[in-house]
């Protein structure tokens, strides 16, 4: 069996590699390079080259051939191309997801059988097992603080049979154990950050690549507005429900509140010695303007950093975003009411399953534990099929609900059953 490792010059792949090259199976190794550019970056250089000269240390240190290929064109049109588009419609995208679907198990899967290979194997901190009918399962790492199931939750059953993790089942000190032993390059090189294969970047430079920049408000909102807010009110009610909804009903729960209704007025007033005429909002219950940004699509749900704000007792957080006004909503304090939501909606066409043998139907209704980040800890939640799309109810309201950020649902044993991007 000939086995192509998707060497990123990283201890995991490094590992993985070495680990089945001592299994006896016949190994080569593959580097892809997947972007050229560096706008935006923090570092300013190419990071694919050292990444690559390590990786092809390791593959010699191994004893197993080492090839290089470049998908950068597959990567811009798959993967950054989609980013650019879901952050210009207020959207927040995952590209590692995208990555891994579009790239790594697809463009990179074929590049491989072309070479002779008859599976990929990679890093990641997860497991597979394949039942006797072929049908493949993905599970969580046994590394708790390392699983990177969550990043593979787009892929299909044929990506999965051509799939190896070799790693799933070690935690990550056991990996650096085995690595220094071995005295590979990679043994103590530091995990990469940032967007995959692009690096750690500051995302309002890399995205002005092609968005442009447009100031505008920033407006803080009080609780005051909560309480008088008529949706807000009725969504308290229907949680008091359960499942007891109509589709109408999670449709309007799913829905997040919208703030378009704080508006300001100004007034004129003389200050200082001179009486200089002077303009100021008058007070607003609901809210008040504390600053400026450079464009709306620039920030996310739940974002802290970059905001500029100062002056609370509090952090201030992101709740929401008005791409159209070019307007972003921030709150105080990290249970302010405009950050929780306790159902997400995702859209017909974008629910995927990992098992399509269990892929449920209108009207089902079943438990399972999701997460809406990576690294989040897995809570409770119903999932309702509709006609309308795939609901999913959350025992506890959830911080940051972010639309599209991937929910990932997993059934108990950790397996890892579906996913879609959250359309609201």
């Amino acid at each position: 069996m000939k086995i192509c490792v998707g060497l990123s010059g990283g201890v995991d792949s490094s590992v993985a590699a070495l680990l089945l090259k001592r299994q006896g199976y016949d190994v080569f190794a593959m580097f892809m390079q997947n972007w050229h550019d560096t706008e935006g970056t923090l570092h300013g250089d190419c990071e694919w080259e050292e990444e690559r000269f390590v990786a092809e240390m390791v593959a010699r240190k191994i004893g197993i051939p080492f090839y290089f290929i470049d998908l950068s064109k597959q990567y811009r049109q798959r993967v950054v191309d989609y980013m650019f588009d879901e952050y210009a419609r207020g959207r927040t995208p995952n590209p590692d997801v995208l990555c891994n679907r579009e790239i790594k198990f697809d463009a990179f899967l074929e590049a491989a059988r072309r070479l002779g290979a008859d599976y990929v194997a990679t890093g990641h901190y997860c497991r597979k097992e394949t039942l006797p009918d072929g049908t493949c399962r993905i599970l969580e790492g046994t590394d708790p603080n390392k699983d990177q199931s969550y990043f593979l939750c787009q892929l299909t059953q044929e990506q999965l049979s051509r799939a190896l993790f070799p790693i799933g089942d070690l935690c990550k000190p056991e990996v650096r154990r085995i690595a220094r032993e071995a005295d590979l390059p990679s043994a103590d090189k530091k995990d990469s950050q940032g967007i995959c294969f692009v690096g750690k970047v500051d995302l309002p430079t890399f995205l002005q690549q092609q968005l442009k920049s447009v100031e505008g408000d920033v407006v803080e909102v009080f609780d005051a507005f909560y309480a008088d807010n008529a949706k807000f009110l009725q969504d308290k009610e229907l949680l008091t429900r359960g499942t007891a909804l109509s589709d109408e009903e999670l449709l309007e729960l799913s829905t997040p509140l919208v703030y378009d209704g704080i508006r300001f007025e100004t007034e004129t007033y003389r200050s200082g010695k001179h009486h200089i005429k002077k303009t100021r909002d008058k007070e607003n219950p609901w809210g008040r303007r504390i600053g400026r940004h450079e464009g709306a699509q620039f920030y996310t749900i739940g974002q802290r950093k970059g905001l500029g704000i100062g002056g609370h007792a509090s952090p201030v957080f992101v709740i929401a975003t008005d791409i159209a006004r070019n307007v972003i909503y921030v709150g105080e304090g990290e249970n302010h009411p405009g950050l929780l939501r306790s159902c997400l909606r995702i859209a017909p066409d974008e629910i995927h399953w990992i098992r399509p043998d269990l892929a449920m139907q209108p009207g089902d209704e079943r438990r399972y534990r999701v997460r809406i980040r990576y690294r989040q800890p897995l809570q409770d939640a119903t999932l309702l099929m509709r006609e309308g799309g795939l609901f999913i109810l959350f025992d506890q309201p959830q911080r940051s609900i972010t639309p599209g950020q991937f929910a990932v649902w997993y059934a108990p044993d950790g397996e890892m059953l579906g996913s879609g991007p959250i359309n609201r």
